[in-house]
């Protein structure tokens, strides 16, 4: 693992094979069960928050963003990635099938054409009994994950 990596289309099949490298070869595994790697995990989204803490909203793109703090960005978003990764295998969960199945569920919670455009949970999107006047719950849904 020497090197910076330019190389583009990453699996995560890659990722945990070079995480469990990387914490084999300086004998880490025995640091590495799932509540240190979650607490790890936790301090990581911490730091990314950082980041955006008291910048408002943010445009997509980052266009106003210097290349240092895109930079930096990139990092923290890395640290976060690669501790999901290895909680993940020292878990046991397939974290791309885990994935693609969250989004699978997520379109049967989020039905386009109940939630398009909107950003209400999916608790209270419309829906009707019998008769169409009655409704159980709020318009639209959010696309929590």
């Amino acid at each position: 693992m020497t090197g910076i990596s330019q190389r583009e289309g990453v699996t995560l099949e890659e990722l945990k094979k070079k995480m469990a490298d990387f914490a084999r070869e300086r004998d880490w595994d025995k640091f590495h069960s799932p509540r240190n790697l979650l607490l790890a995990l936790v301090g990581e989204v911490g730091e990314l928050s950082e980041i955006f803490q008291w910048k408002g909203e943010v445009p997509k793109g980052l266009p106003d963003w210097k290349e240092e703090e895109k930079d930096h960005l990139g990092e923290e978003l890395s640290d976060v990635l690669l501790y999901l990764v290895r909680l993940s295998d020292i878990c046991g969960v397939d974290l791309g099938k885990a994935a693609l199945r969250k989004v699978e569920l997520n379109a049967i919670k989020y039905p386009v054409g109940l939630c398009k455009g909107s950003s209400k949970k999916y608790t209270h999107i419309t829906t009707t009994t019998t008769t169409d006047s009655e409704v159980q719950s709020n318009n639209g849904c959010s696309g929590n994950v």
